[in-house]
């Protein structure tokens, strides 16, 4: 399965995560993308960062309900849960309070709103655990290549980190040491850093020895062409995008998106020139990849009409406290992002060795 398949698919159910704050609809998602984390993850370290990723998604969705106490809302509500002291600010800081009353809809409001974030990580997270991050650095354009490089190496640094942190604290624990506490915690951080210089210190040594960062000569008027092309075409992204975003941009925003996508396209067919490098069996991209990527568009796709023609669906109101309803098509909108458990083969278990008796 080639790996920009994969991130499409992610990244378009976290754009479905971004139309609707319907905790039942936001389920589904988190379920789907974790039933097929669960059936197509490989067993490489990289590939056991989703737990990292969920809990990360746990600990916004906690930050945001504690700033939602702490500081407020403007979300009025009537159904108070308890009261805080509050801390008298100054007239510039009108509209900013600490402590003072708390109420049910805030604590709901702030809920909703920090489990669309939650979402849109866990999402993210599934495409770190199906995706391998050599192989998606193989299928980056030569002009994205040292990006690409950097981009790979910060989003496997997590990844290896706690695979260092479970190898050392199971030897620890075989050993009768402990590993908990901030005595354990002390005692696991230095061999962790120590693995992680080292792991630096080599890639810096393998990167030098395959001549990173070499470059061909191309004309003054290539690179100036090249320099425009992809900066006004990532103009036109941001402007189209910010169109589909908006009420009144719709009818302009698709048209500038498209134009800035093919105009960035282009700077990144020209910037490619400048990178002396070749492909060693590249991964194609077949039938499944279509499906796979496909599947995670049609989900966003389906959302985005879906908030747009039956808003209050998606976006459940909070100002009367009632529970969110669960919206049915919208609902089976969410079941085309199952699709990649079904088309892509599973990943071959890596067969364990008996242990001798002894």
């Amino acid at each position: 399965m080639h790996p920009g398949a994969w991130w499409l698919w992610a990244l378009a159910l976290g754009t479905a995560a971004t139309r609707t704050t319907n905790p039942l609809l936001l389920a589904l998602l988190v379920a789907a993308s974790a039933y097929v984390v669960a059936t197509h993850r490989s067993p490489a370290p990289w590939a056991r960062s989703y737990a990292a990723f969920v809990r990360l998604g746990l600990a916004v969705l906690l930050v945001r309900l504690l700033f939602a106490v702490a500081l407020g809302t403007p979300v009025p509500g009537t159904h108070t849960l308890f009261t805080l002291p509050e801390i008298p600010l100054p007239h510039w800081a009108q509209g900013i309070r600490l402590g003072g009353r708390v109420t049910a809809e805030a604590l709901v409001f702030a809920g909703y709103d920090g489990l669309k974030l939650a979402t849109l990580l866990i999402c993210v997270g599934a495409a770190n655990a199906l995706a391998s991050p050599s192989r998606l650095l193989k299928s980056l354009p030569g002009a994205l290549y040292e990006t690409g490089v950097a981009v790979v190496v910060a989003l496997t640094f997590a990844p290896h980190l706690i695979a260092d942190v479970r190898r050392l604290r199971a030897a620890r624990r075989l050993r009768g040491r402990p590993d908990r506490g901030v005595r354990g915690l002390l005692q696991v951080a230095l061999p962790v850093l120590e693995g992680a210089l080292e792991r630096s210190v080599a890639l810096a040594a393998a990167m030098e020895s395959r001549g990173y960062g070499r470059t061909a000569e191309v004309p003054a008027r290539v690179r100036r062409t090249t320099a425009a092309l992809t900066l006004g075409g990532l103009l036109g992204v941001c402007a189209g995008t910010y169109g589909l975003l908006t009420a009144e941009g719709g009818t302009y925003g698709l048209p500038v998106l498209l134009a800035g996508v093919a105009a960035a396209l282009a700077g990144l067919r020209l910037g490619g020139r400048r990178s002396l490098r070749t492909r060693y069996r590249p991964d194609p991209w077949g039938v499944r990849a279509w499906l796979v990527a496909g599947s995670g568009v049609a989900v966003a796709a389906l959302l985005a009409l879906a908030s747009a023609r039956d808003p209050d669906a998606l976006h459940p109101g909070v100002v009367p406290l009632v529970a969110p309803a669960f919206p049915l098509w919208p609902a089976l909108a969410v079941l085309p992002a199952l699709l990649p458990a079904f088309v892509v083969p599973r990943a071959p278990e890596v067969p364990r060795i008996p242990e001798e008796p002894s």
